[in-house]
């Protein structure tokens, strides 16, 4: 995941790590996870995708 990409579309947003949870419907330690290299299962990477508007190969490294 690309973690540049998720913070800058998360102040895009305006959401904090806890509100991105809980919009994406994720727990708050799997984004801290990802914020700190995790690699987001595929489900999660859809989730997160959709709460900010975005497809999910826009949050890939790549």
């Amino acid at each position: 995941m690309d973690k540049a990409k998720l913070i800058d579309l998360m102040a895009d947003k305006g959401l904090t790590q806890a509100e991105l949870a809980k919009a994406a419907h994720i727990s708050k330690t799997a984004v801290y996870g990802l914020m700190n290299g995790r690699k987001p299962r595929t489900d999660t990477l859809g989730k997160i995708a959709k709460a900010l508007g975005v497809k999910p190969s826009e949050l890939l490294d790549m």
